[in-house]
């Protein structure tokens, strides 16, 4: 097995940054990562996704829903070819923190007999990824914050 994770802090609401995640639609006017998402967020369902890591070719695959838990958690499964091959099970994890910021947590766990052949080439390329998308959503909520087109979290 070997995993990627990354984590932003972002200065909105758990509600405010999940709503922005499961606008799927809108995931190609601002997600430099994951360019195209669409299903329904919901367990055993499968979605379609489109990724395009920086300098990379697009990928489109259909991975099942795993754990869709209301401003927590969205948990797939992709698959290269049959079980068990190349799986990698993707995740987005939200945190409140005290200071109504949330923490984001964006991370894929790879497994299966081809990782070890696959992770080199594409584990640079993959972090950047994630790393661009969670930039961006920052960006994202934070300015809806900014701009006022949201509520305003007290500070504790």
């Amino acid at each position: 097995m070997h995993q990627i994770v990354t984590e932003i802090d972002i200065a909105a609401s758990p509600e405010r940054v999940w709503s922005i995640l499961m606008d799927f639609p809108a995931y190609p006017q601002w997600n430099p990562f994951i360019r195209s998402l669409s299903g329904v967020a919901k367990p055993g369902e499968k979605l379609r996704a489109t990724i395009q890591p920086e300098e990379r070719r697009a990928m489109t695959f259909r991975p099942r829903v795993l754990k869709a838990a209301d401003q927590q958690e969205l948990r797939w499964l992709g698959r290269l070819g049959f079980p068990g091959l190349f799986d990698g099970q993707h995740y987005f994890q939200l945190t409140a923190l005290s200071n109504g910021y949330t923490r984001f947590t964006h991370g894929e766990r790879f497994s299966g007999i081809l990782v070890g052949v696959f992770i080199s080439s594409m584990e640079a390329a993959t972090k950047a990824g994630f790393v661009a998308m969670n930039a961006a959503l920052k960006d994202r909520a934070e300015g809806e914050a900014r701009d006022g087109s949201m509520h305003s979290e007290p500070s504790h």
